[in-house]
Order: structure tokens, then C-alpha cells, then sequence
């Protein structure tokens, strides 16, 4: 049986995904749900989130170790097979599989693949390579027992992020109410519908092949890649951004959404708000989130030690309840019982 997994992307970066997976992943943990967090992005700023600077650069030197997602796939691209991977035992039900800014050298080796992937013979290592991050996540789950894998990756169309598709039962799509963050969910939709439907084929492919009987018990990922909805950052009132241009394109988010992702032909004038595809509106956190950063932990666990005092302790609670009630209606829409 394998675990579920989700993946928050938008190819519009500045949208807070990273800040958002990070305090999931804690209030996931915190609701007695085991959780593995899969950094596939070559920028690894959720390692950072959890990680120091020196525990990531000893990590990262700890050459063939499984430490990093890079080290567990890089002896794909020699001779060798996936390196079994270790886990960050962050907190109680909380494992992080971190990430390596030398994850953009595997690139090539996605891309090369991909064509031979639908060939008439030797497909096996072209399948193993393509869904590699599946196969790594899967192993890092059943060590621990996870219940679900969130993962984080890069802003972009390319190769890694193809694969980290491939790999992904559920899409959550995080989204600012500005011009780019829209034209990035037009691009979104249609690119997941052909990456999934590229996959079928490259699974039916080797369905019919002679190999597959060769390597009975290699289990590929389904792609399924389901959008779950999107999540929208609220307004924050800034002298160069008047509400007025906020609320231009937030009212557009619905309809963009519906034709662009899910492919309905219809016009919505509801709101986000109202809407049943927005799994919730992210707030501005505005000096929590520096003091959150400093002391290496979620808002929600602040505390008035940490400098969260008067107004900032409400706010730590009030986020509580916020990353509580999204955590609910994430597990609705995976099918995960809380």
C-alpha cells in the first residue's frame, strides 16, 4: 500500500508555498498524523525552514548517504540504483526528506530519459529514473509509517518538476491576487493535464512490454495529479498596491480557476470566499513570521518567551485555528481521516 501524496505548486513563485507546507506539516504532526515533508526543490528553502545552515552543509557533504533527495537519485545517473533514504526526525510524526541545491544537476538525466521511456525495449531504467522521487518518497514513508508526503518544489515547467508531478496523487495550488500569479494558473492547468496524460501512455507502454514481466514487483506511480483547489494570500495594504487592484484579480481567481484547472467551460461569479475550491485564504502574518523564522518554529508555537506577547499572542493562537481548520479540509479533500 502506497502513502498519499501532495504537492503544492504554482509556477508564479512569491506566493508564501513554502511558509504554507512548513506550517502544515507541523499542525498535520500536532493532529497525531505522521507526516513525510519532501524538499524537491533545488532551492531547498524548506530545509532551510527546518534545518541551520550548518546541519544543511554537513548533510550535503555527507557524499552517497541517502541524507538529501539528490544523494538517495544521483547513482541513477551512473550505473547504480537509488540509495535508500535517511530522515530528519524533526518532532514527534514529523520527517523531513531534505532537499540539495545540486538536485538542478538531475535535470538532464529526467529530460534525456523521457523519450526513451516510450520505447519498444529497455524501458526499465528509464521508468526507474523518471519516477525515482516516487519511489524515494515511498521508501522514506513505509520506514516511518507515514500517513501522507507533502512536498515543495520550484516555481517552473521543467523536468524535476515533471517528475515530482508523476509522483503526485493531489495538487494544491497557492496563489497571489496579482496578474502573474493568474497567467501562472493558465499555464498550471493544461500542463498537468498533458504530463498526466503523457504518463498514461508511458505506463501503458510499459504495461505491454516484455520487461514488465521481467520486474514483476516494480511499482510505478498512478500520476494522478488532482487538482484539491487552491489557496489565496489575503491583502496586505501597501501604498504602491491599493485594495482596489487586490480585489481586481482575487474576483478573477474562481472562473481562472475552474476553466484553466479543472477544464469546466462555465463563468462563476462567486467569490473566494464563497468559493468550494479555495481551501482558504493565508493571512499576513507581518512580524510573526521573522520572529518565527529566528526561533526555527511554526507561528502557532510562539510563545511569550519568543517575544509573542499581547497582540502577537492572539495572532499565534488565531493562526493556530487557521492552519487547524485548513489541515481539516485538506484531509477531506485526500481522503485522510483525522
Amino acid at each position: 500500500m502506497t502513502t498519499p501524496v501532495l504537492t503544492f505548486f504554482n509556477n508564479k513563485g512569491g506566493v508564501g508555498k513554502t511558509s504554507l507546507i512548513y506550517h502544515l506539516a507541523w499542525t498535520f504532526a500536532g493532529l497525531h498524523k505522521r507526516v513525510v515533508i519532501a524538499d524537491l526543490d533545488p532551492q531547498a528553502n524548506l530545509t532551510a525552514a527546518f534545518l541551520d545552515e550548518e546541519k544543511i552543509e554537513r548533510l550535503w557533504n555527507e557524499k552517497a548517504s541517502g541524507s538529501t533527495i539528490y544523494q538517495c537519485v544521483k547513482p541513477l545517473t551512473s550505473v547504480g540504483d537509488i540509495v535508500e533514504p535517511v530522515l530528519q526526525d524533526m518532532s514527534t510524526d514529523l520527517y523531513l526528506l531534505p532537499g540539495d541545491v545540486a538536485l538542478s544537476s538531475y535535470e538532464d538525466a529526467l529530460s534525456n530519459e523521457w523519450p526513451h521511456s516510450m520505447g519498444d525495449s529497455n524501458l526499465y531504467r528509464p521508468m526507474r529514473i523518471l519516477s525515482s522521487f516516487w519511489q524515494v518518497m515511498q521508501m522514506a514513508s513505509q520506514k516511518i509509517e507515514a500517513d501522507i508526503i507533502l512536498v515543495d518544489i520550484g516555481p517552473n515547467l521543467g523536468a524535476i518538476n515533471r517528475s515530482a508531478l508523476i509522483a503526485t496523487d493531489h495538487v494544491a495550488t497557492p496563489l497571489g491576487a496579482d496578474l502573474f500569479s493568474l497567467q501562472g494558473l493558465k499555464n498550471l492547468g493544461p500542463t498537468l493535464e498533458s504530463w498526466k496524460n503523457l504518463w498514461k501512455k508511458r505506463l501503458d507502454n510499459w504495461e505491454n512490454s516484455v520487461e514488465a514481466q521481467n520486474f514483476p514487483d516494480f511499482q510505478l506511480p498512478e500520476g494522478k495529479m488532482q487538482p484539491i483547489g487552491y489557496l489565496c494570500q489575503q491583502h496586505s495594504v501597501r501604498l504602491d498596491r491599493p485594495v482596489k487592484a487586490y480585489d481586481k484579480w482575487v474576483k478573477r481567481i474562481p472562473n481562472v480557476y475552474r476553466k484553466a484547472v479543472l477544464r469546466k467551460n462555465e463563468d462563476s461569479k462567486i467569490k473566494p470566499e464563497d468559493d468550494p475550491y479555495c481551501l482558504a485564504t493565508i493571512k499576513h502574518y507581518r512580524s510573526l513570521i521573522p520572529m518565527a523564522q529566528e526561533h526555527r518554529k511554526p507561528i502557532f508555537k510562539l510563545t511569550s518567551a519568543d517575544g509573542a506577547i499581547g497582540s502577537h499572542a492572539n495572532a499565534v493562537q488565531n493562526a493556530r485555528w487557521d492552519f487547524q481548520r485548513l489541515a481539516e479540509n485538506i484531509s477531506k479533500r485526500v481522503g485522510m481521516k483525522l
